[in-house]
C-alpha cells in the first residue's frame, strides 16, 4: 500500500511547503500503528453459513485486499486477525480457543454475524455458545446473520480505526508489549457443558456455600414410629446379608446316581462345553469346504 505522508503529519512541529511531499513529521506510534493496520493477516477458517459472505468478500468483487488483508493464513502461526464467522457450539470453542493461542501477537479477534456475536437464533440451544466474547477478548462486532460483504468490510475498517488510536507508550493499549510473554487464555473443558477453567474458583465457592447453607438447615427428626420401623428393616437387612452356616447334612447329601450335587454340576458343565467345541468343529470344516468349492 502506498504510503500518504499527509496521513502522518500530525505534528506540532511544521514542515515547509515546498517540503510536505518528501518529509513527514510523526511519532513512532502512528508510523507502526499504519504498518500494522495495513497489513493484517486474517486466518482462512469459517464455521457455518458467514464464512460464505467472508469468502465474498475476499472475491474480485469486493476485494478486501485494497485495505490490505489480503493475505489470508491457513496456520494461526501466521495470522494476526480471527474472524469468527458462524455458529459457535460448545464443541467447537474448544479448537478456537487452541488456535487463538497458537496465533502471535499482536491480534485481534472480529466477532462476524449474530451467532458469533450473542448466540444469533440458537442462543437458547443447548449446544450453542451465547457469544465468543465470553472466551476470547473481541475487538470489533459485524451484526447480521449473516451481515454482508460491506459489513464485513466496514468491521475491518473500523478495527483499523481501532488500531490507529493504539500507543506503544501506554501499556494498557499493546499489552504484548509487556513484560515477559503473555498468558494463554484458558482452554475451556468439555464435559456435560462447557465451563471456563477460568470460572472454577467461582464455581467451587458457590458450591462451598451451597453446601454450608445444607449443612446449616439441618435434618428433621424422624417420629418416633417412623425410627422404630426404621430400626426394624436395618436389624433384617444386617441379619438377611449375615453369612448363613453350612449344615453338614447337605455336605454329605449324596444323590441317586451315587455322586454328590457339585460334581454333578460340573459333568453337565464338561459336557456342555465339548458339545460346544464339536459344534465349532463342525462349522469350521464347512467353511474350509465352501472356501475350497469357490
Amino acid at each position: 500500500m502506498e504510503l500518504n505522508l499527509q496521513e502522518l503529519k500530525q505534528t506540532e512541529f511544521p514542515v515547509p511547503v515546498e517540503l510536505e511531499d518528501n518529509i513527514a513529521i510523526t511519532s513512532l506510534s502512528q508510523l507502526y500503528n499504519w504498518g500494522r493496520r495495513n497489513s493484517l493477516w486474517p486466518m482462512l477458517f469459517g464455521l457455518a453459513c458467514c464464512a460464505i459472505e467472508m469468502i465474498a468478500t475476499a472475491s474480485s468483487r469486493f476485494d478486501f485486499s485494497r485495505f490490505g488483508f489480503e493475505v489470508m493464513r491457513a496456520t494461526p502461526r501466521q495470522a494476526d486477525l480471527m474472524i469468527v464467522s458462524g455458529t459457535v457450539t460448545k464443541k467447537m470453542v474448544v479448537p478456537i480457543v487452541r488456535l487463538y493461542n497458537q496465533m502471535p501477537e499482536p491480534k485481534y479477534v472480529l466477532a462476524m454475524g449474530a451467532c458469533a456475536s450473542g448466540g444469533g437464533p440458537f442462543k437458547e440451544g443447548y449446544n450453542v455458545v451465547s457469544g465468543m466474547d465470553k472466551y476470547l477478548p473481541v475487538d470489533v462486532y459485524v451484526p447480521g446473520c449473516p451481515p454482508t460483504p460491506q459489513a464485513l468490510l466496514y468491521g475491518m475498517i473500523a478495527l483499523q480505526r481501532k488500531i490507529d488510536g493504539q500507543s506503544i507508550a501506554n501499556g494498557d493499549d499493546v499489552p504484548w508489549y509487556g513484560v515477559g510473554p503473555a498468558e494463554p487464555t484458558p482452554v475451556p473443558v468439555l464435559g456435560p457443558d462447557i465451563i471456563d477453567p477460568r470460572q472454577m474458583d467461582m464455581i467451587r465457592r458457590q458450591a462451598e456455600s451451597a453446601a454450608m447453607e445444607m449443612a446449616a438447615l439441618g435434618q428433621r427428626e424422624l417420629p418416633a414410629a417412623t425410627q422404630m420401623v426404621a430400626a426394624k428393616a436395618t436389624t433384617q437387612e444386617a441379619v438377611a446379608a449375615a453369612p448363613a452356616e453350612v449344615d453338614s447334612d447337605a455336605l454329605n447329601f449324596v444323590l441317586p446316581t451315587g455322586g454328590t450335587p457339585w460334581s454333578e454340576a460340573e459333568d453337565i458343565r464338561e459336557k456342555r462345553r465339548l458339545r460346544a467345541l464339536a459344534r465349532k468343529a463342525v462349522r469350521a470344516t464347512r467353511r474350509a469346504a465352501e472356501t475350497d468349492e469357490g
